[in-house]
């Protein structure tokens, strides 16, 4: 499927980056998309994260007749007790203060979980989460160690078939982007609260995401091993992996094959 984008801008300069082979050369010069030129909207960005992320959600409710299948009744006044069931031996039951009572505001099946995104502010920050990825200034604020000053880093299309891990800390080691995983690696930590015994026990910083043209590439399995590095064929991307937690300028690795495939996916309209 193609999406129309309109870009409010007429007089557009494009952006130029060098594409590097697996030894770090430059082999060549490309023109990005004019996807990269469309303005980060922080606001739509932020919106569809949320709305992505609380779809996950299960609805979740109680039974309504949870602590209420009790035959207690009040005794009434005059006997020096509280007002509230009781059975005949005198265990109060069913009212919320009660052991085994009903719950006072128990969740609700029909609450409102997710936030509603219409179709076209998705594809807007997606665009927009797009566009980030080039601004050295929004990646360096998400806290990646950047020494590349032209992003995203556009990689040759034999980058998709390295297949080991080992081969792939080297290709990140001559692209000078291996310091971003070790900072992702060294801020692992232990997550307060009880989200550690419900199999939730480590946060891990996000570090590169690297765009490949497939899900079955050999990349794939040769990248998605390191800390904080996400890997993603071109059609399953989402605004979720470009701006993780709704803060955009992720540091990103991209095949020529795969910004082949999402300036096709994406036709943008200048007035």
């Amino acid at each position: 499927m193609v999406f129309k984008i309109l870009l409010p801008v007429s007089d557009v300069k494009q952006k130029k980056v060098s594409v590097y082979d697996l030894r770090g050369n430059v082999v060549s010069e490309i023109v990005l998309p004019l996807i990269f030129n469309y303005p980060v909207r922080k606001d739509i960005i932020k919106r569809a994260v949320i709305s992505a992320l609380t779809a996950r959600l299960q609805p979740k409710g109680r039974d309504p007749l949870a602590g209420k299948r009790r035959v207690g009744e009040s005794w009434g006044i005059n006997y020096g007790l509280a007002r509230v069931p009781r059975l005949d031996n005198g265990r109060a039951v069913i009212a919320p203060m009660t052991r085994g009572g009903r719950l006072a505001h128990p969740p609700r099946v029909d609450e409102r979980l997710y936030e509603r995104v219409n179709k076209k502010e998705k594809i807007v920050a997606l665009v927009s989460a797009l566009s980030a990825t080039s601004e050295v200034t929004f990646v360096r604020s998400r806290g990646h160690i950047v020494n590349n000053d032209i992003l995203p880093v556009v990689v040759v299309d034999d980058f998709e078939k390295v297949n080991i891990t080992s081969e792939a800390k080297k290709v990140l080691e001559v692209l000078k982007l291996w310091d971003d995983v070790v900072r992702a690696k060294e801020g692992i930590r232990i997550r307060s609260g009880k989200g550690k015994m419900r199999g939730r026990r480590y946060k891990e910083p996000k570090s590169l995401l690297v765009i490949v043209s497939s899900k079955d590439v050999p990349a794939v399995r040769a990248f998605r091993n390191l800390p904080g590095v996400d890997v993603v064929a071109v059609d399953l991307l989402n605004v979720v992996h470009l701006a993780p937690g709704g803060v955009p300028g992720r540091l990103t690795i991209i095949t020529t094959k795969a910004l082949d495939m999402l300036s096709r996916r994406f036709e943008v309209i200048t007035l």
